[in-house]
């Protein structure tokens, strides 16, 4: 195997950022999970770390919590998502407001499911943010947000086709994003294929690539079947018969996303979000092996003296 390949660069931890997307927990069992997992990943010195924002704002004050509670108690970057769905614009102007005001700088703007559930047909909230482009431009104009939007490497599924698609991504960017972040995928030419449409339609932000670890196939490809993810048949098999096994099924799911990561890496992507479902082990071991390597509150110390 060539030594000189660019994933086996000494120095290509260094070069390589990463983010890391939580869910707000619904229990104070999950809370202490999900502070376990920020505990264990903000050694990584990530670029960002998001919350997300439940469909109807269904988690609003969960999710203003989780944020606070990270800005308040470490020193990691925290992103606000933010959906168009089940609310007005003066309520959504009012959480905005409500983030900003404790420091937040970086929102994760989306249009968001439909309150039915992903596969069901989307309505804009009467005097609502239409989609996301439109949420775009509300930010904008509370002030000179970072704002990142989503985009789909296999398409919307209800975008009828690939140009309507990124026509949508492109609003957005004219709009005041600054960075995309796609949904998950398990085939990287798609993601390849899919810059380059991107790039062609003039659209120049960075497009980060969402890594999904698989810590459940099951619930992977069930939810990959609801929301357009192409689930490739030789990936179901590498977890074949693991179902009762889940110190195996783990090694495997870090294994595959390793793979995955190593090969974007050679293709030149330098940015990484990963989808954490509050769970740090794979993301940290996957980190580990693209040359991330933890930074100690004593070592972080001694740096900036």
């Amino acid at each position: 195997m060539n030594q000189f390949r660019l994933s086996r660069r000494p120095d290509i931890g260094e070069k390589i950022r990463v983010s890391f997307e939580f869910f707000p927990p619904k229990s104070d069992e999950m809370e202490e999970r999900l502070w376990d997992t920020v505990t264990r990943l903000a050694p990584l010195n990530p670029r960002f770390v998001s919350v997300t924002y439940g469909a109807g704002g269904s988690t609003r004050e969960r999710t203003v919590r989780t944020v606070r509670r990270i800005l308040g108690e470490t020193d990691l970057p925290a992103a606000a998502h933010l959906t168009c769905v089940g609310a007005d614009r003066a309520a959504l102007d009012a959480v905005i407001a409500e983030f900003a005001a404790m420091g937040v700088t970086h929102f994760v703007a989306l249009r968001g499911d439909p309150t039915e559930g992903v596969g069901s047909a989307y309505r804009p909230y009467p005097g609502g943010y239409a989609n996301g482009a439109d949420l775009v431009a509300g930010l904008k104009r509370h002030g000179d947000f970072d704002i990142s939007v989503s985009a789909y490497p296999e398409k919307h599924p209800e975008s009828p086709d690939f140009a309507t698609d990124i026509e949508m991504l492109k609003r957005k960017v004219d709009n005041g994003a600054t960075r995309a972040i796609t949904q998950f995928f398990f085939d990287n030419d798609l993601y390849e294929r899919y810059v380059e449409r991107v790039r062609r339609a003039g659209i120049y932000i960075p497009i980060v690539p969402g890594i999904l670890p698989v810590h459940n196939i099951g619930q992977v490809v069930n939810f990959s079947a609801r929301c357009g993810a192409h689930v490739p048949d030789w990936l179901r098999e590498r977890f074949d018969g693991l179902e009762r096994d889940p110190q195996t099924h783990a090694l495997v799911a870090a294994a595959v996303a390793a793979e995955q990561v190593l090969d974007l890496v050679e293709r030149g992507v330098g940015d990484f979000h990963f989808y954490t479902m509050n769970r740090a082990d794979l993301a940290f071991a996957v980190c580990h092996m693209i040359g991330i390597r933890a930074v100690s509150v004593s070592a972080a110390a001694s740096a900036a003296a």
